[in-house]
């Protein structure tokens, strides 16, 4: 099992909603290169893989854990992260930061999620556990939508109830409830409901309603709190 090859390799045990995202395939997002967008996506985009549409989250396939692992780690590295703090990376955004299982720390015998920082030296506390941290970016994914892309308002709700329908095993039945409950609603304009804002998106939700949701259904305390991995300032 290949999962079982990076525990091995980094001492680390991967939660059991991870190894059954992996058995379940929904880790399966093929090899990334120019044609990925137009010949794997397709396929993929009926049953999505892990969060395959939110935004600035790229899953990495195990060649690319391994690899991340191996900059992350890597004592000589640009970051010269301490050797205190252990990351094991499964997504990255557009910009090169990654989102990690915090490997330094556990709650309740999970890892909570954090995103490292390529370019500061900062890494921000996402959710306590994995499973809390697909509940919040699905959430946040139904929050915001880009209007300046291609993506109407039907591809917008129709591509979230299909990640809704692969992700909901995964989830609590008050997480599944809250994101069900959100995703009924109407799609929110914000340039009417707000015409002073400076970027215009739409949404199910606004910025703070989704902050008090997550609070109330996931609530942890080092949410959004942030530390430097490295000595150097």
């Amino acid at each position: 099992m290949p999962l079982l090859d990076i525990e091995t390799k980094n001492g680390f045990t991967y939660p059991i909603i991870y190894k059954e995202f992996f058995l379940d395939g929904m880790l399966n997002v093929g090899e990334y290169g120019p044609d990925w967008y137009t010949t794997v996506y397709p396929k993929l985009k009926e049953n999505p893989t892990l969060l395959l549409h939110s935004y600035d989250f790229e899953l990495l396939n195990l060649k690319g854990v391994n690899e991340a692992i191996d900059e992350l780690s890597d004592p000589e590295g640009y970051r010269e992260i301490k050797e205190e703090f252990k990351f094991i990376p499964f997504g990255q955004s557009g910009a090169g930061d990654h989102y990690c299982f915090f490997v330094s720390e556990e709650n309740n015998g999970e890892n909570p999620i954090v995103f490292v920082w390529h370019d500061m030296n900062e890494v921000n506390y996402l959710a306590k556990n994995m499973q809390d941290f697909v509940f919040r970016m699905l959430l946040t994914d139904m929050s915001d939508q880009d209007v300046y892309n291609d993506v109407s308002d039907e591809e917008f709700k129709d591509n979230l109830e299909k990640v809704l329908k692969t992700h909901k095993k995964y989830l609590t039945d008050k997480q599944n409830d809250v994101l069900q409950t959100v995703f009924n609603r109407e799609i929110i304009d914000y340039e009417i409901l707000l015409p002073k804002m400076k970027e215009a998106k739409r949404g199910l939700l606004t910025d703070v309603e989704l902050k008090k949701t997550l609070a109330e259904v996931i609530p942890f305390d080092k949410m959004d709190s942030s530390f430097e991995y490295s000595s150097e300032s």
